[in-house]
Order: structure tokens, then sequence, then C-alpha cells
């Protein structure tokens, strides 16, 4: 069981949940896919566990809530009307998925910390009650080490287990930034890096996608990215 968190909104969490999700069905694993709340859809448009499908293929996906409001789910909750999702929903939900699949994925609404209901309850709180490693997706360009060092501080003071960290969109053309973040990413999360996934991947065909999430992503998931390898190309283009 995983629990994928971003150091903020637009990170790329969906594409690398995909990601993973895409390798694991491949290596013919089930896999489910959780979502505790969805913002910023209408009940008639699809959301982050339709795109994971579209990318991935045939795995179970579970969405717990839905708002209309592109804000947390806490504050979409209080201004629909709507009902909010509490930690102990979540986590029976992943329970539930985790005895009938190999690995389940619980994708986060934004950053670890962002409330669900009007006690102030996150992610964080669910990965803890689940005891589920935290995977970290960041982005590539400046104001990334620290976000991403935030996330993971956190994440330890409250005695959960950072296995790693993604880059969610590779640009096409890093910058400065981007190629001088790549060895400093891990040393930020006190965790690996364990992937770099190509900018734009998510309008892929789902061949195509499967074949970019291997090459995005660490063996950890069943990929071929090399962090090493990765940071010495990078340090060479600088």
């Amino acid at each position: 069981m995983l629990v994928v968190t971003g150091t903020g909104t637009g990170v790329g969490k969906t594409v690398a949940t995909a990601a993973m999700a895409a390798l694991a069905t491949a290596d013919d694993r089930k896999v489910a896919v959780l979502k505790p709340a969805q913002t910023g859809v209408r009940p008639d448009e699809p959301g982050d566990i339709a795109e994971v499908t579209r990318l991935a293929g045939a795995v179970t996906t579970r969405e717990l809530r839905r708002y209309p409001d592109p804000l947390s789910p806490e504050a979409a909750a209080r201004r629909s009307g709507g009902e909010t999702v509490k930690p102990g929903e979540i986590a029976s939900a992943a329970t539930e998925l985790d005895a009938a699949h190999d690995l389940v994925l619980i994708e986060g609404a934004g950053g670890l910390l962002v409330r669900f209901d009007e006690s102030g309850s996150t992610l964080a709180d669910v990965a803890w009650a689940l005891g589920a490693l935290v995977l970290v997706v960041a982005e590539a360009g400046l104001g990334t080490l620290n976000a991403t060092a935030l996330t993971s501080e956190v994440a330890t003071k409250r005695g959960l287990n950072v296995a790693g960290v993604i880059i969610g969109s590779w640009p096409s053309e890093p910058d400065l930034a981007a190629w001088s973040n790549v060895p400093d990413l891990p040393v930020a999360a006190g965790a690996p890096l364990l992937g770099a996934l190509e900018e734009g991947m998510g309008s892929l065909p789902r061949p195509e996608f499967a074949a970019a999430a291997r090459r995005g992503l660490s063996p950890w998931f069943g990929g071929e990215f090399d962090p090493e390898r990765f940071a010495g190309s990078t340090s060479a283009q600088r």
C-alpha cells in the first residue's frame, strides 16, 4: 500500500499514480487506485480516477467524495454543503481494497497536510493509520527543494516513512534549476529519487505511456530508471 502525495497542486500526482499502476498491471499484479476526495470536477466530468484508467488500463478504482469547486476537500465540501471524508473511512476503503489486490495506491489532493474535514484530518493521518509508505511527487524546477524538504520533514515528524521522491514532470528543455535539483532532491527528501517522468506523457496513448513509465520509474516499481545515471547525464548537460 502506497500513499501518493505531492509538494503542491498540479505537480503530476495522477500521472505518477497511473505510471506505477501501469507497470504493476504489466507485471500481472492486481492494482487498485483510491482517490479519497476529488475536487474541481462536476459529477458528469471525468476526474483523476478516469485518467488513471485511461492511461493504466484494467485497474480497480474507487472515489469516495467529489466536489465541484477547485479547493481543498474541506473548503470544497463546505461550499457545496457536501459530506466531508474522514480518515477512518479512507483507511477502511484502503484496507478492503488491499485484501483483494497486490498493490493499492492512494492518491491525495494537493499536499500532505491539505485538510479533509473540519477537524483538520489530512492525508498524513491516513498514511499513519494504515502504516503505509509515502511517495512524494515533486516539481523539477525552482522552489521544489524547499517544498520537498517541508513535506518530508513533516512526514517524518508524524512517524511516516517516505519511500522516495518522483519528479512528476521532467521538462523537455530543462533549465539550470532543474538540472541542479536532480542530485539535491533526494537530499531534500531524505529519501531516494525513484523516478523522473517525461513532460506531457499523460497525453500519450496507453502503449506509449507504459513505455514512458518504464523509462521514468525505478526498478522498485518495475521500471528502468537509474538515478545515478540520470544525475550523471544532467551533470553533463550543465
